[in-house]
């Protein structure tokens, strides 16, 4: 499996898909924090924090991680190569888990360059170091988890499909549900007493909760929950294939 992993990874990153998606995470991130007149611009708010960063990353990672995990298997599907994938004495769960890890860790390297800002903003703090280190840290272990929730969403829509366009747009409907749709329909107030239940089934509810710096199991729990469904999901549509 590791072998399998680590070529995932030389492939993103002897493309330009690695690069690219770093850079526009990047790129984007740092105009919103630092150059666009909104209300995330860090200089213009005048308060040393990093909330805009986790306000916009997980908007930019909508759209980055299906990038990222659209070729898992539409590629290898479109190619003909996934026979000879499935031939090798891996079992399904270990070809999946390999290209969700190498997916996964593509994220980190974009989340790391990010902590530039922190650096930059501890400096600015009055005095310097004037910030809520263990909220920006609980940011950061929610934002893994967010991204690593789209990765899963990802390599399950990637397996259904061997068209890498609508496994990208299957990715984005699905992850968007699950960041906004519950929020949604938690805000339309039509359920009564569920209404907190619904909200607690989106990622939305669990990401704002571990950016507080309180890294509840109950957030954990559901994160990885998440994450091993789509991955039993992959699993099953894959067992189901027929060549």
């Amino acid at each position: 499996m590791f072998a399998l992993y680590l070529k995932e990874i030389r492939a993103f990153l002897s493309s330009v898909i690695g690069y690219v998606v770093i850079l526009v995470f990047l790129i984007t991130t740092g105009l919103f924090l630092w150059f666009f007149p909104t209300d995330f611009n860090i200089l213009d708010y005048g308060y040393a924090n990093l909330d805009g960063l986790f306000i916009v990353a997980p908007l930019v990672f909508l759209f980055l991680v299906p990038a990222v995990t659209m070729r898992s298997f539409s590629e290898e599907k479109k190619s003909g190569t996934i026979e000879l994938l499935f031939t090798r004495p891996l079992s399904d769960m270990k070809i999946i888990m390999a290209k969700f890890l190498a997916a996964v860790t593509l994220i980190v390297f974009s989340l790391l360059p990010t902590l530039v800002y922190f650096f930059t903003i501890y400096q600015l703090g009055l005095p310097p170091g004037n910030l809520d280190v263990g909220s920006i840290c609980g940011s950061y272990i929610g934002l893994f988890f967010l991204g690593a929730v789209f990765a899963a969403v990802g390599v399950f829509a990637s397996s259904i499909s061997d068209n890498q366009v609508i496994s990208f747009i299957i990715a984005i409907i699905i992850s968007a549900f699950l960041y906004l749709g519950f929020e949604f329909i938690y805000s339309l107030d039509l359920f009564g007493n569920i209404d907190i239940f619904i909200r607690s089934l989106g990622i939305s509810s669990h990401y704002s909760s571990i950016s507080r710096g309180v890294v509840d199991t109950r957030d954990v729990i559901y994160f990885l929950s998440v994450i091993a469904l789509f991955l039993y999901l992959t699993n099953f549509s894959l067992s189901k294939r027929k060549w």
